[in-house]
């Protein structure tokens, strides 16, 4: 007697339901992720008062504000352009994510927004593209390889907010884990 079709599509689905669950997982986790580093880069730049926002460790250094703005930047065009696969303005073209003319106020506020798209955006996407390869400044990456270096970039500039804090006697708000 020959197996119906429909009993190998079963057994091909119970198989591969545990990698799109993991993936689902993958995806869900750095959602939370992403929603506490929000919120602690938020801290972060509400401690430095307004007048320090252009403040650098050394010359060659971004400024706490273009650390902030950066982390913002950085962000919206992974989101976007490397996973979610929407056209956005190289770093060259962008006017969103410079300083010029913005307060302390507006560029938390566009920060924030925009950690509150790339969470919209993750939360739609089909976790079978996390395993889509793509060029990542010439090197072959997954969309899940991006997600992870993005969290790391954001940790690192807002670690060196961390420190322009410290340095102008500020005391950084106490670490937030897992973010």
């Amino acid at each position: 007697m020959k197996t119906p079709y429909y009993v190998f599509v079963f057994f091909v689905l119970l198989i591969l339901n545990p990698i799109n669950a993991q993936e689902s997982v993958f995806v869900s986790d750095f959602i939370e992720r992403l929603e506490n580093s929000q919120k602690y880069v938020e801290q972060v730049a509400e401690l430095m008062p307004a007048e320090k926002f252009q403040y650098r460790a050394s010359e060659e250094s971004l400024s706490f504000a273009q650390n902030l703005l950066h982390i913002g930047f950085a962000l919206n065009w992974h989101s976007k352009t490397l996973i979610g696969g929407i056209k956005t303005p190289t770093w060259q073209e962008d006017t969103v994510y410079k300083e010029a003319g913005k307060s302390k106020k507006e560029m938390i506020a566009i920060v924030n927004a925009t950690f509150k798209e790339a969470i919209a955006l993750l939360k739609q996407i089909d976790v079978d593209e996390l395993e889509n390869r793509q060029d990542y400044f010439g090197l072959d990456r997954t969309k899940r390889q991006i997600c992870l270096l993005l969290a790391d970039h954001i940790t690192h500039h807002r670690a060196q907010m961390i420190v322009y804090l410290r340095l102008n006697g500020i005391t950084p708000p106490r670490y937030v884990l897992y973010q």
